[in-house]
């Protein structure tokens, strides 16, 4: 990157006040401080995240829980068995038993742990997948599509403001011009060489100038002020626009450009993306109804009956473990009056729409390529029709000063000469941006470089 640019940045007492851009660095660096470009890129990284994460849904639920319980005051267990033989004495009329109602004290201490696996899966999860790649791609395109018209709309503002530059340059010299006549013309008047009327008439005329070349003047600056603002320079920065609206001229067929780029325009791919994306959750959408699900368990459960003995005795040791598979149809799904069936058709008459939709788009793209060739041809032609119209005005204004200054030809006659040719380089210069607005149009159409200046 030309080294003027990497100052933009820094603070205006370390570089200067002066900004001398480019069109390219002026591209460069609204690319790089594009809030629409850096809101783009993030959606990009989510639909990114979700592509390379999509496979998560395959990864089997593991779930691993521990408890440890305490427990104290544990009655003597034969306490129990006594008191029920008793109730059976009682009922043949004999005498109770002894009871033991002593109770232990110490604390008891159990262990238990459990590891659960489990899987579902369905054939409508891979189709997920794909999906995500495809709203991935289709994310790239969108970002790709945005910074190109990113791109487009800096270098048209940036040769809008050379017009205007040259449009501002034009019109000072002229009022330069008309200072200098009524410099002169006051001269002759008090020399006695030039009527009163004559000098008061060049004059006005260089007065009468003056607010619309202040007015302009005031416009383009206010122009390059907001041109500062969408690059992210500080306001009112002097900025020097380096390079010229010249086009280079190139022959272009548009049924070659047809052919060779219109399925590769950005729309056209957006389009073709979304349509696969709808045909995959289509799929998706029916394999979820007719297949089906399939589930698969796994459970273990360790139990430690006193953890203050010996973990590995069969007594103090136990465990157990379980495995389950099942297949799943959800019957009401399949039915056509189903909610998740209504769905379906839905989105299967939306694909349908969005490949019309696609059709038409393939045609417009045509109609777009075509309008904007014969513009570019229609452009060449005024330029070059032009440029000879702007040598004659020239060479009239040569002639008509010359004969001014031979008193042969009256003031209006010279500044009508001039308006002429101040018109003559207005109109040229309009319509070579006419041309080079046509091909950024054209190479944003067919999202590709054409010839663009001679830079």
């Amino acid at each position: 990157m030309n080294k003027k640019l990497l100052c933009l940045p820094i603070s205006l007492f370390l570089c200067g006040a002066l900004f001398s851009l480019t069109v390219d660095e002026a591209v460069d660096y609204a690319l790089k401080n594009s809030k629409t470009l850096q809101s783009a890129a993030i959606d990009l990284e989510i639909k990114t995240r979700a592509k390379d994460t999509a496979w998560n849904s395959l990864v089997p639920s593991v779930q691993v829980t521990g408890t440890l319980a305490r427990s104290n005051k544990v009655q003597n267990p034969s306490a129990a068995a006594t008191q029920m033989l008793n109730q059976i004495r009682a009922m043949l009329s004999l005498p109770p038993l002894p009871v033991d109602t002593s109770v232990s004290e110490a604390d008891h201490w159990k262990a238990v742990g459990n590891i659960g696996v489990s899987f579902m899966f369905n054939a409508a999860l891979v189709q997920e997948i794909r999906a995500a790649r495809a709203d991935f791609e289709a994310g790239l395109i969108t970002w790709e599509q945005t910074r190109a018209d990113t791109e487009r709309s800096i270098r048209k503002l940036f040769y809008g403001l050379l017009l205007q530059q040259e449009s501002v340059a034009l019109q000072q010299k002229m009022l330069a011009n008309a200072q200098i006549r009524s410099n002169q013309s006051e001269t002759g008047y008090k020399n006695g060489l030039v009527s009163e009327l004559a000098f008061l008439q060049a004059r006005v005329a260089y007065e009468n100038q003056k607010p619309a070349v202040l007015k302009a003047e005031q416009e383009f600056k206010s122009q390059l002020n907001m041109f500062a603002f969408l690059l992210g320079l500080p306001l009112n920065s002097d900025i020097k626009l380096e390079g010229s609206i010249e086009p280079v001229f190139a022959d272009f067929d548009a049924e070659k450009l047809i052919a060779d780029y219109v399925s590769r325009r950005a729309d056209v791919l957006l389009l073709q993306k979304n349509i696969e994306l709808m045909r995959i959750r289509l799929s998706a959408m029916n394999l979820q109804i007719f297949t089906p699900s399939l589930s698969l368990s796994y459970g273990f459960q360790p139990v430690v009956s006193d953890i203050t003995k010996n973990w590995f005795d069969d007594k103090n040791y136990s465990d157990s473990g379980s495995f389950s598979a099942s297949l799943a149809w959800n019957l009401t799904n399949m039915l056509p009056f189903s909610s998740v069936r209504q769905q379906a058709k839905t989105l299967q008459a939306n694909l349908q729409k969005t490949e019309i939709q696609y059709a038409t788009l393939l045609q417009k793209g045509e109609m777009e390529i075509r309008t904007l060739t014969d513009k570019l041809k229609q452009s060449r032609t005024v330029i070059e029709a032009g440029k000879s119209g702007s040598d004659l005005a020239q060479r009239s204004y040569d002639m008509t000063r010359e004969a001014y200054r031979n008193g042969t030809a009256e003031l209006l006659s010279l500044r009508d000469a001039e308006a002429q040719l101040i018109q003559a380089r207005l109109s040229l210069a309009s319509e070579k941006y006419n041309y080079l607005s046509n091909l950024l149009d054209l190479e944003y159409a067919l999202q590709t470089k054409l010839t663009r200046t001679g830079e």
